[in-house]
């Protein structure tokens, strides 16, 4: 049995970058600001031997400075099979954040507000973008 079951999530890794990032802010700091009262549970979070409740997202979202539907997704992504988490994503669909709000604007308005379909040359210009 693991003392760190969710040492391997994105979240862990992420959260680890961000609060390097957040430097000169403490991690006693971010976690003041995230609601815990003891700063040891954020030491947790980060090294994988807890996950993150979902009521403390916005909180540390603010926190660390990042879009608070990108640490939703991650964190509900840890929650691998919590029947809460699946049934947020089922109702609400995956988070989405301010940037990628950004783009969904944009396709809108080069549709002209239609509702394109994803075509396979579609997919193929947008993955080119990014490089994959």
């Amino acid at each position: 049995m693991t003392t760190k079951p969710h040492k391997d999530t994105a979240l862990v890794k992420f959260l680890d970058r961000r609060i390097l990032e957040m430097k000169p802010k403490t991690q006693s700091e971010m976690a003041f600001e995230a609601g815990f009262k003891n700063a040891n549970v954020l030491s947790m979070i980060r090294s994988g031997a807890a996950k993150l409740p979902l009521d403390r997202v916005p909180a540390l979202a603010k926190a660390i400075d990042c879009d608070p539907a990108h640490l939703l997704r991650l964190a509900l992504d840890q929650t691998v099979g919590s029947t809460s988490a699946a049934a947020i994503v089922e109702i609400l669909g995956s988070p989405v954040t301010v940037n990628e709000r950004g783009w969904l604007d944009e396709i809108r308005d080069a549709s002209e507000g239609g509702d394109p379909r994803v075509t396979t040359r579609s997919r193929t210009t947008l993955r080119g973008i990014f490089g994959k």
